[in-house]
C-alpha cells in the first residue's frame, strides 16, 4: 500500500482538478433533477378539476375518448398526438402527448380539455436537463458536449474509485476511523474541508459509484454494448443515422397510467379504421387480469391504420422496469400479446436497470432520493476536494519560494 497509495492519491487529485468544474455542474443538475418526474406531474395537474361532474357519471370508453381526440386532430385543432396515457384514479385526467408540441389533459368523462401543463416547471427541467447532458451546448455542438461530459464521468468514476482507497485511515483504530466517519466541529477551513471530504465520500461511496457507473453505459455506445457483452450476448444494432419522423407521429414509448374501467369496441375491423382513430377494444379488462395493481398505462399513437395498438403497463412509478409490461394487440384479429420484464434478454434486462440507477428510480422513490442525496455529496466533494487542492497549490508555491533564497545562498 505505501507504494500503491501515492499513485492513487496523485490520479485522483489529477482527475478531480481537470473534471471538477463538470462534475461539479452535473451534480448539481442532478440534484435539481432528482423528484423531475413527480415536480412535473403536480405542476401540470395543480388545480385542474378532472373530478366526474355528477356523482353518477361514467368514464368515456377508450375508443369514444381516442375518437374524439383523433377528431380535433382531423380538424386541425390538435397536432398529431403521439402518445395517450391514463392514470389510475377517478379524478386523473387522460393525457395526450404531441411530441415536442406539448401535451393536453382532458376529464375522462367528458373529454374536455382541462389543462395544458406546466410550461414554466418544464422550462426549469429542460434547463437542468441541457446543462446536464451537454453543458447547455446548442445544435451541433451538443456532440461536444456530451463528450465532455461523459469524459468527465468517467473520471469522476476514477474519483469514487481511487477515493474508497484514500479516505480509509492508514491506521484502521478505532480513534482513527472515528475521525473520517463522523462530522466533526470546532476545526480550521482546512481540517474541515478534509473531514467533510472523508466523510462524505466513505458514506456515499457505494450509491455514487453505482450512479456514475450506470451514466457512462448512458453515455457512451461502448460501455452500452459491453453490458450486453458481459452476459454473454451480441449488443443490438444500431441505426447509423436517425429515421426522419414520420408524417403521422412518433410513437414514443413513456410511462403512463390509465384509470378507466369503460370497454369499447371489440377492435377489429381494421380495414376501415384510420390511424387518428385506433379502435381499443376492451384492453382495461385485459390489463386488469395481467397486473391488477397497474397505475399508469399508455398507448403509442398507432403510424397506420392497420398498425398494431402498442400499450406500455405499469404498476411502478415509471422508472422501474421490471415493474412494467407490454400489451400489444392486433388489428388484423390475432390475439394479444403480454410481455412483461422478464420475457426480456438477459443483457436488455441489464440494460434497463442501468439506465434507471442512474437516477435512482430502479428502486422507486427512497431509490431517487438516495441518487439525490448522493449527488448532493458528489457537488461537496468536488468543493472540498478543490478547495483542499488549492491549499496544497499555495503551500508548494510558499515553499519553493522561500527555498529559493536558501538555494541562492548555497549557491554562493
Amino acid at each position: 500500500m505505501r507504494t500503491i497509495r501515492p499513485v492513487l492519491f496523485w490520479t485522483h487529485l489529477v482527475a478531480g482538478v481537470i473534471s471538477g468544474v463538470v462534475v461539479l455542474i452535473m451534480s448539481v443538475t442532478g440534484v435539481l433533477l432528482t423528484y423531475q418526474k413527480q415536480m412535473t406531474l403536480w405542476a401540470d395537474l395543480r388545480g385542474v378539476e378532472a373530478g366526474p361532474p355528477t356523482p353518477n357519471a361514467e368514464r368515456l370508453t377508450p375508443d369514444s375518448l381516442l375518437s374524439l381526440v383523433a377528431a380535433r386532430e382531423s380538424a386541425g385543432q390538435t397536432k398529431t398526438p403521439t402518445n395517450v396515457v391514463w392514470r389510475y384514479g377517478a379524478t386523473m385526467p387522460v393525457e395526450v402527448q404531441f411530441g415536442r408540441e406539448g401535451r393536453q389533459y382532458l376529464s375522462a368523462y367528458t373529454g374536455e380539455v382541462v389543462g395544458t401543463g406546466s410550461v414554466l416547471m418544464r422550462k426549469v427541467f429542460q434547463v437542468s436537463t441541457d446543462w446536464h447532458r451537454w453543458l447547455a451546448m446548442k445544435d451541433d455542438s451538443r456532440a461536444t458536449g456530451k463528450l465532455v461530459t461523459g469524459v468527465s464521468n468517467l473520471a469522476f468514476l476514477v474519483l469514487v474509485l481511487t477515493g474508497m482507497v484514500l479516505w480509509w485511515p492508514r491506521n484502521l483504530t478505532w480513534k482513527a476511523t472515528k475521525q473520517v466517519l463522523v462530522f466533526r466541529r470546532g476545526l480550521s477551513a482546512k481540517a474541515r474541508d478534509f473531514n467533510w471530504h472523508n466523510v462524505i465520500g466513505i458514506w456515499s461511496a457505494i450509491p455514487l459509484a453505482a450512479v456514475v457507473a450506470s451514466a457512462t453505459v448512458i453515455s457512451f455506445p461502448w460501455a452500452s454494448d459491453l453490458v450486453y457483452r458481459v452476459v454473454g450476448e451480441e449488443p443490438p444494432a444500431r441505426a447509423e443515422a436517425p429515421a426522419p419522423a414520420p408524417a403521422v407521429g412518433t410513437a414514443n414509448r413513456g410511462s403512463a397510467s390509465g384509470g378507466s374501467e369503460g370497454r369499447g369496441s371489440e377492435g377489429r375491423g381494421s380495414e376501415t379504421a384510420k390511424p387518428g382513430a385506433p379502435l381499443v377494444g376492451d384492453v382495461y379488462a385485459l390489463a386488469a387480469q395481467r397486473m391488477p395493481d397497474w397505475r399508469s398505462m399508455s398507448l403509442a399513437w398507432p403510424k397506420a391504420a392497420d398498425a398494431p395498438l402498442v400499450y406500455s403497463i405499469d404498476r411502478g412509478m415509471g422508472g422501474e422496469p421490471h415493474k412494467r409490461a407490454t400489451l400489444t394487440i392486433s388489428r388484423t384479429g390475432d390475439a394479444p400479446k403480454w410481455a412483461v420484464f422478464g420475457d426480456q434478454s438477459v443483457g436488455r434486462r441489464a440494460r434497463s436497470i442501468m439506465r434507471f440507477t442512474h437516477t435512482g428510480e430502479v428502486l422507486g422513490f427512497w431509490g431517487q432520493t438516495i441518487a439525490g442525496l448522493v449527488s448532493l455529496g458528489g457537488a461537496v466533494l468536488v468543493y472540498t476536494g478543490l478547495a483542499l487542492s488549492l491549499r496544497r497549490f499555495v503551500a508548494w508555491r510558499r515553499r519553493a519560494a522561500s527555498a529559493a533564497p536558501v538555494a541562492a545562498e548555497v549557491t554562493a
